[in-house]
């Protein structure tokens, strides 16, 4: 990595958000009450050709591991699966006497996200896949997708889902060598990705994802290259590259390994340049923030298109009017309006068998929000946006040092993101993020942008 880039790195690297949704989280207020996002759902799948998308989250893990920022509950007792279930189906039953254009509305997308999603049986996951479908409508060209767990996704799980309509299937792996997966307390043999990989194809699902994380603790130049060289063997149609969020002051389980462990800055940045390089060398083009898709995968051809989108799940290939969150913790999206349902999952539980409702915290996005999100999503998915007047030029001073340093560009009210500029495009967004510009947080809470 040469002089210049790593003094960039050097003075970009600073904690900044990853712009799943605008605002974030962080600077979410003026929540809704139960009966304002109701109305909002039903506002969403009242415009003009409106769809839908579904994500469940199932927090459950058997084991903890340490790297991970997600919402999760550790436990072996797959007792705890039935209930959990039942309560996700009261919760949506709660949206459908509350909001009928749910059954009119065409369904485009399922997600299943966790946690870990396979450690409900068969069984549990055809349990909420048909009350999904069972009487509403679903879009002809419809995308059903699962994050899977190697070490114990089943011939039985996949294929239940397979004939209920998935085609996707995302695996967790991070990196194959046993050092790193020893720190992360993940030990996950190559043998299992080989075989998961393996029996998604045989059965016929025609999109396969790898999770891949750089900047790991006793990750290096050598183990990182021996872990994509081994991913492309398995030519996977989609790699989401991440960059590891170290924020021990809200996990925990990140602090059973040290900051000395962590390569950071250059270093860390080396990581991603070193798996880039070989991903595109081997067929794969770049989309967005961290991810790679082969060329004849939806994702590479909806940026081709200019329709990428990007939201709690990350990039898609589609946007839906509606993103309905269901399970703990779960986000929703109506667009001008965001809905969390409460994170621990026993009070979730709690919650919904109450009221059939649960809120953690949500916002209503007001004009400006609504303006501003639409521009971090452009730059976030096209890598360019046009501003008016006003921004354009508050942006422009904002970001005056980075035009500097050849990482955007300014021309006729059009904001650019230059290739060098790719690797900062969290940075650039921050620009035009005007909530977090006016109110600086007191306390750290976002993880490095590099």
């Amino acid at each position: 990595m040469s002089t210049s880039v790593s003094s960039l790195i050097g003075k970009y690297d600073i904690p900044a958000p990853r712009y799943t949704s605008y605002p974030t989280v962080p600077y979410w207020e003026n929540d809704p009450n139960p009966q304002e996002w109701m109305h909002s759902v039903a506002g969403a799948l009242q415009r003009p050709d409106a769809a839908w998308a579904a994500y469940i989250h199932v927090p459950f893990c058997e084991t903890l591991c340490s790297f991970c920022g997600c919402n999760t509950s550790i436990s072996r007792n797959h007792d705890i699966e039935d209930p959990y279930v039942t309560d996700v189906l009261r919760e949506f039953d709660h949206y459908r006497q509350n909001v009928p254009e749910l059954d009119k509305a065409p369904l485009k997308e399922i997600h299943f996200g966790g946690g870990s999603p396979t450690f409900l049986s068969a069984g549990n996951l055809a349990r909420v896949v048909e009350a999904l479908t069972s009487r509403g409508v679903i879009a002809d060209e419809h995308e059903f997708s699962i994050e899977i767990d190697p070490r114990r996704a089943r011939a039985d799980q996949l294929q239940t889902l397979y004939d209920l309509g998935f085609r996707r299937v995302s695996l967790g792996v991070q990196d194959f060598d046993p050092e790193v997966q020893r720190l992360i307390n993940r030990n996950q043999p190559y043998s299992d990705t080989v075989r998961v990989s393996e029996l998604a194809r045989s059965i016929g699902y025609t999109s396969v994802n790898f999770d891949l994380v750089y900047g790991l603790p006793a990750q290096y130049l050598e183990t990182i290259r021996d872990t994509v060289k081994r991913t492309i063997a398995l030519r996977p149609d989609r790699i989401a590259l991440y960059s590891y969020a170290h924020v021990p002051w809200i996990k925990g389980a990140q602090r059973l390994f040290t900051e000395a462990d962590l390569p950071s800055g250059p270093d860390k940045r080396a990581l991603y340049e070193l798996a880039r390089e070989m991903l595109l060398e081997a067929g794969y083009q770049e989309v967005g923030m961290d991810h790679f898709a082969l060329e004849q995968d939806p994702l590479w051809q909806s940026a081709l298109q200019g329709t990428l989108h990007r939201n709690f799940m990350g990039y898609t290939s589609r946007r839906t009017e509606l993103l309905l969150g269901l399970g703990s913790s779960a986000i929703s999206d109506s667009w001008d309006c965001f809905h969390q349902t409460n994170k621990v999952s026993r009070k979730y539980q709690k919650e919904i068998q109450d009221t059939g409702h649960s809120t953690l915290r949500g916002h209503k996005l007001n004009a400006e929000d609504l303006e501003l999100r639409g521009y971090i999503l452009d730059v976030a998915c096209r890598l360019k946006t046009r501003l008016p007047d006003d921004l354009y030029a508050d942006v422009q001073d904002c970001l005056s040092e980075m035009a500097a340093d050849g990482l955007v560009q300014f021309e006729d009210n059009w904001l650019i993101v230059t290739e060098s500029g790719r690797a900062f495009l969290r940075n650039v967004c921050m620009g035009l993020d005007l909530r977090m510009r006016r109110n600086k947080p007191e306390a750290r809470v976002f993880s490095q942008a590099i």
